[in-house]
């Protein structure tokens, strides 16, 4: 694997020995692995979560006061992120996934729910975790959410249906987001702390996805689940602004790990260009190939160093709503294109399933639909000008 172009950006001892461990990870425990965690499909990898938490991958980007690796910019974590999943992206954004768990918690939580809920993500034997927003109704528009919170002595019962719901039943952890006020749209929802044994909450069989398999998808059921009302994140109808501040964040570190995907693509496609020989000579020097990658490596740039902006801004407590849309969206479709090029280049060999890149193409689709699909992203970027 090549290294990032860290020559642009001053990186401290701190943050290049977190970077090289991330590559050194990546290069040693994730691809090795991805091609049978793919083929297992709904089966969660959790020799590989064992193995990143002992080093402290899992909790890199948690803060130093409950005992995570004190990376809390945006910046590193991308640096971070798009090293993973060079690996391999679903494992990649697995191993991440407790810091999207955590922006909220941060976000919207008192001192008390931070140490509670963050401090045991920290450890080697962290618990996995889980963010519940989507419903079979409710994609996109995720103040249209039905699953109802009503009042009740000493907190709240929650009823309704989740869908798409990243390592639901694999998860120990889960915030939950609800309608307090059902007749209200955003100004409606609450944000809740669960665990998994909490009685009423239960899960539906794994769904069958066509990538980044790494993550286990599963329905949610809340039925009459007591929530006490210390485990309300925030103030009644605070969920919603939290979730969209905690958006530009999360859909920054995505446009890293899409540009991760499109970077392994790019680099196994090249490596193969320079040895397969078709009319006498490598196809890296039959001018289609050579262009097709030429677009590969551009592409990429532009995706990394957009995403790169993106934190910047958001670690200098400046408004990044649209500049982390503009990330998310040319990197997810940056690495839709580059591993489409990948199997082009490679041919039929790409098609096969001997070769990782036809997965990676798979893998890749998702970075245009999850955190706001490509066409909300434009409507984010539009909404700014």
């Amino acid at each position: 694997m090549s290294e990032l172009p860290t020559e642009l950006v001053p990186l401290s001892p701190e943050q290049l020995a977190v970077v090289d461990l991330a590559r050194t990870f990546a290069t040693e425990e994730i691809r090795p692995r991805a091609r049978a965690v793919d083929e297992a499909d709904v089966e969660t990898p959790w020799d590989l979560w064992h193995k990143a938490a002992k080093v402290g991958i899992t909790g890199f980007m948690l803060p130093e006061e409950y005992g995570g690796g004190g990376f809390t910019d945006v910046f590193t974590q991308c640096l971070v992120q798009e090293e993973l999943c060079v690996g391999d992206l679903g494992i990649g954004n697995l191993l991440c996934s407790n810091g999207f768990f955590a922006d909220p918690v941060l976000e919207l939580g008192s001192e008390e729910q931070k140490r509670t809920w963050l401090t045991p993500l920290a450890g080697p034997d962290t618990p996995m975790t889980s963010l519940a927003t989507t419903e079979p109704g409710s994609g996109s528009d995720a103040a249209s959410i039905t699953t109802a919170a009503a009042r009740t002595e000493g907190g709240y019962v929650l009823n309704g249906q989740k869908a798409w719901i990243s390592n639901a039943g694999e998860a120990d952890f889960y915030v939950v987001f609800a309608k307090t006020e059902p007749t209200l749209r955003s100004r409606g929802v609450s944000a809740f702390l669960l665990r998994k044994d909490t009685p009423g909450l239960t899960f539906g069989e794994p769904m069958r996805k066509m990538g980044q398999r790494a993550i286990v998808c599963r329905e949610v059921f809340l039925t009459d689940v007591f929530v006490p009302e210390e485990q309300r994140l925030g103030a009644e109808g605070e969920g919603f602004v939290g979730l969209m501040r905690t958006f530009d964040i999360s859909r920054t570190v995505l446009g890293a790990a899409a540009t991760g995907v499109a970077r392994a693509a790019y680099e196994y496609a090249r490596d193969y260009a320079r040895t397969r020989v078709q009319f006498g000579k490598p196809i890296v020097e039959h001018q289609a190939v050579a262009f097709r990658l030429a677009d590969m490596r551009t592409r990429i740039e532009q995706s990394r160093l957009m995403t790169w902006r993106a934190a910047r801004r958001i670690d200098a407590g400046l408004d990044a709503t649209a500049e982390a849309a503009m990330a998310k969206l040319t990197a997810s479709e940056t690495a839709a294109y580059c591993t489409w090029a990948a199997v082009q280049t490679l041919g039929g060999w790409g098609y096969s399933r001997e070769y990782p890149v036809e997965q990676w193409m798979r893998d890749a689709k998702l970075e245009e639909i999850e955190e706001g699909t490509s066409d909300i992203m434009r409507l984010v970027i539009s909404r700014s000008l």
